[in-house]
């Protein structure tokens, strides 16, 4: 275990006792909800992070549980220095509702029968497991979040709190998904569900009581998805078409290449980890995902408050990144600030897990909370409107400067004077500050970010802004120049 870990971690549990509505109308009367949290939140509560898991995913996304012999799922990026950094940020993670590894599932127990749901649990969606997030998010006291992150699986839920609570997180990274589900993803799904339905160890889904799980079907589901995460370069350079364990082809139906005999590892490392009933919930749900409205994803998103950064991967093709433009388009059609980048790799779709240096990289820069206060001048010449023009171009020489805030008795910002505004003076013959200062003035807070600040400069074509407190007290002044050695 290194420094740069989180260390050893334990799985934590909420039990939700006020009902959870489902899309479908249902009613789930109890859910209990497995997450981990690394870092601390702050007396504010507003350093913290969500960050949502894939498919198979589950609440250890980082850190080591005693006895484990590999960390959580992202721990190339959550830790200490790192992209989303505990030193810093306050990271919650929750196993999703229909899941198996802590969180109320089809394996859990009906409070009704006493016995595991099975299929009786109701059919859910992706809007249904952010509503079980969101309890948990509330039970923090958290009002906003600072970003919420997630791929694949993990990214449709981040588009989906964008869109069902637009104002409860400052940022949000959709990596390597999409709005709405394809016929193609639909049609791996169902081919995975098929391979457990006809498992006769299945039994309708009343499997628990005998003991006996339909690993079969399990597995081969297994194993279909799993070649939908990689990319034909990656299996190429990983396997070729090497042979397992033998010198020649054997002319039989028995594990010829390497690549067969790692498909079939994956597919029984998977059932003893996974439950088979669970991924038939939660691949139902990624089917059912559609965030368009009226057949238009711009009219999906006219909510999305959040500033966004997209992902995708080059060598996807499970969710190829024109599904990632085609959430850029629709967000960029109700002017949300949105980016993109796309990540290089021949990883195929896994590479979110597994490409740290560019993972980190664009999470880093993207998260980047540079404020105001960091840079603003707090050392600044004011002036009274009662004041003469000779007295604002005299200041003005003896502080180098080309704007300065006016102010009232008690320092509340009124106007401000520029070199512009001292040309105009002697154009209208005019000795009075307050005929020729600018009333109506732009200004800023100190815990605006600097990419917010720059953005209004831009917008209303001017160079230096007063910062102000809540009651308009002047604080200081930030310019074009200092945003632009900062950014340099």
């Amino acid at each position: 275990m290194n420094k740069e870990s989180v260390g050893i971690v334990e799985t934590e549990y909420l039990q939700i006792s006020e009902p959870i509505n489902l899309d479908s109308g249902e009613v789930l009367e109890e859910v209990s909800v497995a997450y981990e949290t690394y870092g601390e939140l702050n007396k504010e509560k507003s350093n913290a992070i969500l960050v949502c898991h894939a498919l198979t995913g589950d609440a250890h996304a980082a850190g080591w549980h005693e006895g484990d012999k590999k960390p959580g799922w992202w721990e190339i990026v959550i830790g200490p220095g790192k992209a989303l950094d505990t030193e810093k940020y306050f990271i919650i993670c929750s196993n999703v509702l229909g899941g198996c590894k802590g969180t109320t599932g089809p394996s859990s127990i009906n409070p009704k029968t006493g016995e595991e749901y099975g299929l009786d649990f109701p059919v859910i969606t992706i809007s249904d497991m952010v509503k079980v997030q969101k309890k948990l998010v509330d039970s923090f006291g958290i009002t906003q979040l600072v970003a919420v992150i997630g791929g694949s699986m993990g990214g449709m839920q981040v588009l989906e709190w964008m869109v069902s609570y637009p104002k409860m997180m400052k940022k949000a990274v959709p990596i390597a998904t999409s709005a709405m589900s394809s016929p193609q993803q639909i049609a791996f799904n169902a081919v995975g569900r098929q391979s457990i339905f006809s498992d006769p160890h299945w039994k309708s889904g009343n499997y628990y009581e005998s003991g006996v799980i339909p690993r079969n079907g399990l597995s081969l589901a297994r194993m279909i998805a799993h070649i939908t995460y990689l990319s034909d370069e990656s299996m190429d350079i990983k396997f070729g078409r090497g042979l397992q364990d033998k010198e020649e082809i054997s002319y039989d139906f028995s594990v010829d290449f390497q690549v067969e005999s790692y498909l079939k590892h994956q597919g029984e490392s998977f059932v003893k980890r996974f439950d088979a009933n669970s991924y038939l919930y939660i691949t139902k749900a990624v089917d059912l995902f559609d965030l368009s409205v009226n057949d238009s994803l711009i009219d999906g998103f006219k909510d999305v408050r959040a500033k966004v950064e997209v992902i995708s991967v080059d060598s996807d093709w499970l969710y190829p990144t024109e599904q990632s433009t085609d959430i850029v388009t629709a967000l960029n059609a109700n002017e949300v600030e949105v980016s993109f980048s796309e990540i290089k790799s021949n990883y195929g779709h896994d590479a979110f897990l597994l490409e740290k240096g560019q993972l980190d990289f664009i999470l880093s820069k993207f998260l980047s909370d540079r404020i105001v206060e960091d840079i603003m001048m707090e050392e600044i010449a004011t002036i009274k409107e009662t004041d003469n023009v000779q007295h604002a171009a005299k200041l003005m020489l003896d502080k180098h400067v080309t704007h300065i805030p006016v102010v009232s008795d008690d320092n509340r910002l009124i106007g401000i004077v520029t070199s512009w505004d001292l040309s105009k003076s002697i154009a209208n013959n005019s000795n009075h500050l307050k005929d020729i200062m600018t009333k109506n003035v732009k200004y800023c807070t100190a815990d605006e970010t600097i990419e917010d600040v720059a953005r209004k400069m831009r917008k209303f074509d001017i160079s230096c802004l007063p910062v102000v407190d809540e009651d308009m007290i002047v604080l200081g002044l930030i310019t074009t120049d200092q945003i632009s050695n900062l950014l340099s």
